[in-house]
Formats: structure tokens, sequence, C-alpha cells
């Protein structure tokens, strides 16, 4: 029976140093589940009896099946300790109530991002080891995430039961066996100690190790022995402790204690004589039946047992007598309380790590004191899919202030309910004070992975500082609808999955392919099986096999400065790739260095550490891909004019080929590019975004190529646990699967071969990459003639980037391939293809000159005077051009497509901006458009489009945009299958078709092309 209510949870949250916010962790299969079911069990939310059987906060069907845990789990519970129990608590507390928030996390590498969630939002953990497989590789990635975020961790020895059942080993040999794990798991913990922390290494002898056995339901700490034999022998509890641990030995035939063993047969160490055999002695009774003399011991020890009990046999018994005689709630109940910190004390320390504005502001003072009505500050860790299809639960921690049901929260919109995780079900209340964690309904639409929320009017907050995992998503695979109708379920699914999952990526390539990248294969079976089941309704997918991601980087600077011209030809780049310094592309990542931080502080940590001059080190433009990612853009400009106007477009360029390398479209890293000089236009007008970002991008693409461009494959940091007897040979086969192997991300390796040239290992991994990803050319060999051709005053692939005639992109679809190669190179539809690029880049400049003329929710929703063919809900444009653009070629090769447009919606799902492209065929000419042309024109425009932050600014990322043809006039035919996807004529959107204005218009036989901006028509009714 439940023994609180959530009246009585949320009465305890106001008392913020009865609070421990705490997270379960430790290498997989340690035993956290089942240990956190005794905690569990003891808040009387499920039996004792079933405790370590049930594993609560296990809540999926998988993870029941697989036997491990995949979602990190909250649940919240109340305890009321005794005084006896609190007689020698020595920190600051409010009544004997205890209100526990914790979090039972994962312990399998693939799912590290869910512990990274989970230690974010707590102030302490309960470190689990296996006391015979010892400290493993995932212990120490934990504990590294844990001490990175300032957690202070205290440590259970767990599996005992393993020692006296299925090992049997003397107390000596177990006692030799503990110390090494202590010793190992202190040996991290002082190897990421932080001063601010203090000393987190743990000693039994003072309460911070417990000895657990979580299948059975025990555990003590040295306490819980200390204080039985003080009372009996009449000594001090201190002393007592200190001597249950390290080098006592005891001789009850003297009855002295000495320092070393004395060699008489009945001196044993103090552990072992004290601790170790009593617990042996009670369980080998219980095995082997021995009831008779079982009964007196108990008696001795103050142990009752129930009638019903006593007639249990075997284990069952020996469960029930050890949780009744050493229960391992109160050990571990009380370990917890006595030595994790409370919100109080823990935000002292931690506001440093957690806040990115001034430490001095309004915000990091309420933080710092855990202030209960100072400004909202809470921090969104993880989304939680809801019972009901499609909703989510923000799940976070409050630092300050307070959140309640209704409250308008800075992040636009309403906390519809706060409520309290209960493992599998949730428990509602008013309102949660800081100091506590909390569930939110309503804000999922806004919220894309996580966030931090402040109160409406505090517009002045810094947000809490992003999570930093200790594993890459690096490993990628390709899916796709079985059934081509399931398309907009896949689009909708694959947004959902990348919301509840902190770690997982998903992405389109520009050839329409759509990637999950995962932390490794475990991870991306669970996200699909995920994605199909939960957030696609059943749709069946079709996955490719997974693939390793990779990274670019340089081995030496450019060999010589490259130059790339604008389209119009009146600005030119020259730019310079050179490596970075070693550990610095690691020192970004970490997050020691970035966009953020103070450029004088930033300044004096690259010019101590890694050389930099100091001056040098101020005019960094930006860090990429993502804005935060280890390449970087430096000016090495002296006296050029109107170079602050460009750098926002060259920051585009940059960040749109950091994120696609030249040579096999992968991540750049640990690349610094120096723009060199720089010759502008005088006139604003022809140095805009769509001159200067393509330019930039071949600047880089060039410069990179001339620096020694090299391939970085990831390399696994691998454990591989096995019986002693199964070494040796092939692995997998010799072992018949019982050799576990754990693989966490390490770091990146350089490929030593070249990949320019033709036949080696690096030159053909590119190919094959290439291939997979539909690049225009499958190898490297046509950059290596175009290099042969080029001006040798300029870079060797200067053709590539950059030509008199005509520019050919690396990045155009496949199917041009064909068109490309082509001998006459000025071929009709070549000039056509051309002349509609720089067509596009004009016209992006029109749009940002006439932005802003109409007020941002002048438009209202309306359906339109023709057929919305392709519609995509998605937080980048050019991710379903392919598809959109597929499902209109027959019409549009038929000439009955009158205009295409790129509508954007705002939150409210109204239309605030929108983009017209009109596209005529010729009469006279009599020709189709090719879908080569209409598809170059159109990728060119919306990519451009997304990249442009003047144009997106404005957007937030739940907004959706819609791809619309409008077609000319109605079929003759209407009982035709396309009759079905018209509007009839009678129907007003037909009869009162929108205003539109043309901004721009080019003619290119067999196209006419105008660029229309529609008119908001603020008059007509919602519909």
């Amino acid at each position: 029976m439940v023994k609180f209510t959530a009246e009585e949870l949320r009465r305890i949250m106001d008392y913020k140093h009865n609070i421990r916010n705490m997270s379960v962790i430790a290498h997989v299969d340690h035993g956290k589940s089942t240990l956190t079911d005794s905690l569990v069990a003891a808040a009387g939310i499920i039996a004792q009896e079933v405790a370590g059987d049930v594993r609560m906060t296990d809540t999926r069907q998988d993870e029941a099946e697989r036997g491990i845990t995949i979602k990190s789990t909250g649940i919240s519970l109340y305890y009321e300790m005794t005084d006896e129990a609190l007689k020698s608590f020595k920190g600051e507390r409010q009544g004997n109530e205890y209100l526990i928030n914790l979090i039972d996390s994962p312990g399998h590498v693939d799912f590290s991002s869910e512990v990274t969630a989970a230690l974010r939002i707590t102030d302490g953990a309960l470190v689990v080891v296996d006391c015979i497989e010892g400290v493993c590789v995932q212990t120490e990635t934990v504990l590294r995430q844990a001490l990175g975020e300032r957690i202070r961790p205290v440590l259970t020895v767990n599996k005992m039961d393993r020692c006296f059942l299925e090992l049997q080993v003397d107390g000596e040999e177990a006692y030799q066996t503990f110390q090494r794990v202590i010793e190992n798991a202190n040996v991290i913990m002082a190897t990421y100690e932080d001063p601010l922390l203090g000393d987190c290494q743990v000693y039994p002898e003072k309460g911070t190790v417990a000895f657990s056995a979580g299948l059975h339901g025990w555990a003590f700490t040295l306490t819980n022995f200390a204080k039985m034999y003080a009372s009996k022998f009449g000594v001090d509890e201190a002393k007592m402790m200190e001597r249950l641990w390290g080098e006592n030995f005891f001789d009850p035939a003297t009855k002295k204690w000495t320092t070393k063993n004395t060699g008489s047969p009945t001196c044993k160490r103090g552990f072992v004589q004290f601790c170790y055999e009593p617990i042996k002695q009670i369980i080998n009774t219980c095995m082997n039946d021995q009831k008779d003399k079982l009964w007196p011991m108990l008696q001795k020890l103050g142990v009752t047992m129930k009638s019903e009990e006593k007639e249990l046999m075997g284990k069952a018994l020996m469960k029930r007598v050890m949780q009744t005689w050493l229960p391992a709630s109160n050990a571990l109940l009380e370990m917890m309380i006595f030595h994790l910190p409370s919100p109080a004390k823990a935000q002292k320390y931690r506001v440093e790590n957690l806040y990115e504005g001034p430490l001095d502001d309004p915000y990091a003072n309420a933080v710092r004191n855990c202030d209960p009505e100072g400004p909202l500050m809470l921090y969104v860790s993880k989304m939680i899919p809801a019972s009901d299809k499609g909703r989510f639960f923000a799940f976070g921690r409050v630092f300050s202030g307070k959140v309640s049901t209704g409250m308008k929260v800075r992040i636009m919109g309403n906390v519809q309910r706060t409520v309290i995780w209960m493992g599998k079900r949730q428990e509602t209340v008013e309102g949660v004070p800081c100091g506590n964690t909390v569930a939110m309904v309503g804000l999922d639409q806004f919220i894309t992975k996580n966030a931090t929320l402040t109160n409406e009017k505090e517009v002045d907050a810094h947000p809490i500082r992003a999570m930093t995992f200790s594993v890459s998503p690096v490993v990628r695979v390709a899916v796709q609808c079985k059934v081509a109708s399931d398309l907009p379920k896949l689009v909708e699914g694959l947004k959902r999955l990348a919301k509840s999952d902190p770690m997982v990526v998903c992405t389109i390539e520009e050839s329409g392919e759509h990637i999950i990248a995962g932390a490794g294969e475990l991870h991306l079976e669970i996200c699909l099986k995920d994605l199909q089941d939960d957030f696609m309704g059943g749709a069946e997918i079709i996955k490719s096999d997974p693939v390793v991601s990779f990274r670019e980087t340089v081995l030496e600077r450019s060999c010589r400065t490259v130059m790339s011209k604008s389209p119009n030809k009146h600005n030119r780049l020259y730019m310079e790739a050179r490596p970075m310094e070693d550990g610095l592309a690691e020192a970004i990542d970490e997050g020691r260095i970035g966009p953020r931080d103070d450029p004088k502080t930033r300044a004096k940590i690259l010019s101590d550490e890694f050389g930099w001059d100091k001056d040098l080190a101020k005019k960094i433009w930006c860090f990429g891909p993502e804005t935060t990612g280890p390449n970087m853009v430096v000016d090495m400009c002296k006296g050029v004019q109107y170079l602050n106007e460009i750098k926002d477009s060259v920051v585009a360029g940059f960040q749109w080929a950091s994120k696609e390398g030249a040579m096999a479209e992968e991540n750049m890293r640990g690349i610094c590019f120096e723009v060199c000089d720089v010759v502008l236009h005088a006139d604003a007008i022809h140095r805009g975004g769509g001159q200067i970002i393509p330019t930039a991008r071949r600047a880089i693409y060039a410069s990179q190529l001339t620096a020694k461009p090299r391939l970085l494959e990831p390399v696994y940091l691998v454990e591989i646990q096995a019986p002693e007897q199964a070494l040796g040979g092939t692995l997998r086969a010799a072992t018949s699967g019982q050799a576990f192997p754990q693989c966490v991300f390490d770091h990146w390796e350089m490929m030593s071969s070249d990949p320019l040239e033709s036949g080696s290992q690096t030159n053909n991994l590119i190919a094959e990459i290439r291939k997979r990803k539909d690049a225009i050319f499958e190898d490297l060999r046509a950059l290596s003639a175009l290099e042969e051709e080029s001006d040798t005053e300029l870079c060797p692939f200067h053709r590539r980037f950059e030509s008199d005639n005509q520019e050919k992109d690396l990045r155009a679809p496949s199917f041009l391939q064909k068109n490309m190669e082509r001998k006459d190179s000025k071929s009709r539809q070549d000039e056509t293809a051309q002349i509609l690029v720089e067509f596009l880049e004009v016209a992006i400049t029109s749009i940002i000159f006439l932005k802003g003329i109409y007020p941002i929710g002048a438009f209202e929703r309306r359906r339109y005077m023709n057929l919305v063919v392709q519609r995509a809900c998605h937080t980048q444009l050019r991710d379903y051009i392919h598809f959109s653009v597929n499902g209109l070629l027959p019409f549009i090769k038929k000439g009955m497509v009158d205009r295409v447009a790129v509508v954007f919606f705002n939150i409210y799902n109204i239309p605030v901006e929108r983009f017209v492209f009109k596209l005529m065929l010729s009469q006279s000419y009599g020709s189709t458009v090719e879908e080569g042309v209409l598809e170059l024109s159109l990728r060119s425009f919306l990519i451009k489009l997304s990249l442009s932050e003047h144009l997106t600014s404005v957007l937030h990322k739940d907004c959706r945009w819609e791809f619309t043809a409008y077609f000319r006039s109605i079929p003759d035919n209407s009982a035709s299958k396309d009759a079905a996807l018209w509007i009839p004529s009678g129907t007003k959107q037909w009869q009162q078709p929108p205003l539109i204005t043309p901004i721009k218009s080019m003619s290119s036989e067999p196209l006419a092309l105008q660029l229309y901006t529609e008119h908001p028509s603020i008059s007509e009714p919602m519909s």
C-alpha cells in the first residue's frame, strides 16, 4: 500500500533542505533497477516481497524483454525517518520527512545520453558496482559525466549474494575484492576532482560506501554494524566504525585489536569478523534449512519474523530473513540523506556550471540560493512520450522560483498541467517549487529536445548551459517507407523521434534519404522500433545497413591562397585552410572553448594553451558546423572596406560547407579557415547573400582540397567480458556468445592514405560514401582531372570551384550527371540551368530587401485556390524538396502548372510569408521543362532560403512551411484520376485568388520565370 499521497509530496517540496535529487548510475547489468526496487518498496509503491523482481523503473515492454534499462525514469519517493536514525545528522533539516527524487538511468553505453539528461537535473549519484566484475568501462564514463556536472557520488558494492551463494569466497578474499573495487572507483574520482566539489572519494569507514544484494533486497553500511556493536560492547560508535575497515584485526581469544595480523587462527580482520562472517553464517543456515539454529540467532539480533514467513525454505527464506534484518532501503536512504547534498546546498557550487550569464545577476543569485520567491529558472532535460500519441511531457528541474499549472512561461506557451513522475504513472500537483524535478504538459510543441524556461516577463535571463554528451551519434542508418503514401507519417515520426531521445539526430540528405544517427547499433535498433511502433502507428519501413560517420580534416596549411569569384564576378574571396593545434578540437567539443565565451577569456586560453596570438584570437568569426563544431573561421584581413557587411554571408557559407565537406560530404573537423583578403563591389546590392554565400562555400572547399585533405574514422574503446576459459581463438565463435563486448566512442583517428591518390584505401572509401550519398562524381578522379586543367596561379581545383563559363556544383542532384558530362558544355539545357541559378541568387537579395513590409501576423490561414500537392512539416526547407518535385513533375512537364509557392507558417499555423515561382512554358518553343532544370532551380532557391539567417530568424523552429502548386485549369475529363486532385471552379478559393506582386522576372526558352510575393488578406475569413 502506498504510504503517501500527492498532497504530502507537494507539502515536502517546500522543505528544500529535506529534498535529495539523485541518479542511480552504473555499468550495464550491475543491478541499478533491481536495487532501486528496494527504495520503491520502502515507499510502499510495490510490495516488499516482489522488490528486485518487478524492476518498477523499467516502464517499457522492450526493457522487460531485454532485461536492461533503455530510458531513464524518474520517481518521487516520500520517507519519514525516525529521530533515532537522524540523531547523528549534522546538516540542516526541517522535520523528519524527506523527499527523494530518484532517476534510474541506463547502463549500456549506447544510452549514455539518457544518463547525461538524468545527471543534469540531479545533485547526487548512487554509483552501483558489481562486486565481482568491478569497475568497468561504462562505470568510468558515467562517473566522469557525474563529476563534470558537479554531482556528488556515493558507492554501493552490489551483488554481494554472489560471494556467498555462487563463488563462496572466504572473508579475507572478499574484503580484498571489495577494497580493490572501492580503490578503482576512487582513482576515477580523484582523476576528475573538482576543487569546488571538494573531496568526493568514498570511504566505507565514513559511511559513503554501502554493500548490497539488490536482487534479494538487503544492504548495509558500516554504520549499521557499528551501531549494533557499540550498544552491545559499550564502545564509541565512531571508533567502532573506523575499526570495521582497513588494517584493523581482532582476536577473540585475547580480546584485543591490532593493526597487523598476529598469525593466530582466531585473529581476523574487523570487517570479516564482525560484518562478513555473521552474514555468511545466517545465509548458510537459511540455505541448509537449519531453522533450529536460525531462530535463536535471529532472536539475538532482535529480528522477528511473521509466522507465515517461518514456513519459507531455502532461497525464499534467506531473502525474507536478510530483508528483515538488513533492509536495503534503510542503509541506502541513510547514506543518501547523510552524504548527498540538498538542492539548497548543491546549487551554491553548481551554479557556475549551469548558468551561462553573469554570475552576479538576479537569475544566477536565485539559482545559487535555490530561492522559491525568485524568478523561474527551469531546465527541461528530456521529452517523454505521453500515452496519447503525439504528445510529450517536458521533464526537468526547477532551479529557482516556482512553476504552476496555467502559468505563462517564456518559451511562448502555457503550462497546461504540472505533474510528478512516478515511474509508470504521474501525479498531478498544482505547482512545483525550486529544488524539485517536474514534468509539464503543454510545452511539447515548443521544445525540440531541451530548453530553459523562465517567467513570461523575464527578458534578461540567460539560458542554462546545454548538455554535452560523452558519446557521439556516429552510427547512421537510412530509412524509407515501404508504402509511398506513408511518407508524411515518416517525416512526422522522425520529428517526434528526435524529440523523444536526447542523442538521436534525424536528417534528410539532399538526395532525399532520411538518415537516423545514433550512438551504436543497439541505440539505433531501439530508435527504429520506437519510430515504427510508437511514432508511425505500425507503418512498415525499410532500413539500410548501419554505416559509420567519418570526419574530414587537413594535414597541413594550404599550398597556396585560393580565390573564388561571386556569380556576378564583382566580388572575390581569398582563403587558406590549416589544421588546428593538437587538443584544440577536443577543447571545443568539451565546451572549454566556444562561441558564447567572453572573447578576452577565450583569447587567453588560446594564447596560453595553444600558442595563438592574443589579437588574432579575438578575430574568430564563428565555429561550425551547427555554430559549435570543432572548425573555425578567422579574419586575417587588414583595412578592408565593407568586411562586416559580408560577415554573416561568409559564416552561412562556412556552416553549409563545414557540415558537408568537399570529399565525402561528411562533417569537417579540426580545420581553421583564414580569410586572407576580400575584394568587394562598392554597391551593397551586388554583394548580398546570394552572391557571397556560394562564393564562400567554394573558397572553403578549395582551401580544404589544397591543404592535403584527410579522412578521420571513429575509434571505439572496447571492453570484452568473458569467462576465463572462453578467451583465445576467434572470440565470438570460440565463446559461443559468452563474450560480451562494450564499445564506447573514444576518439577520431586520421586515416593514413591519401584520399586523392587513386586506388588508395581512403580514395576507395570516399568513392563508396559518395556513391551511397548519390553525389555527382562517384570518385575523386574527376576532381583530379580538374586540377590538371587549372590555372597554376590559383587553387589546383580552380575549375571545380570557379569557371568563367559556368558553375558546376558538387551538390547537384545525381540525375544531372549525364547533362554535366556532355561534351557540349554550352548546350541549351546547361545555359538554362545557369540562368535559373543566377536569377534565383538575385531574387534572394530582392526578397531580403522587401522583407518586413508587412507585420508578421498580417496573414490569415486560408485554403488555396488550387491544390496543395505536397505538404510537409519540417525544420529545414530543403529536406522535402526531392519528394515535392517528384510529385509535381508529371503536371509541370505537361505545362499545366501555373505557379509554385513556398509558404511559411508560424506556430499558430498562420501563413506569415510566401515566396512564389511563376513557371510558364513558352508555347512557341513547344517544349517541356526538363526535371533537372526545375530541380536545380528550386533546390538552389530553397537551400539558400534555409541558410539565410535574415529569412529564418523570425520563424520558430516548430513553424512549418508548405510547397504548393497552382494549376492552370481544370482537366476536361472529370472522371480521370487526376480530376480528384482539383478544386472545383465554383469554390470561393478559385473565384477569389490572392493578390500577388511580381518582384523579379527572367525569360529563357523554354521557361519564363517570375518571382512573386503574395499580399496578405486581412479581410478574408478563416477557413
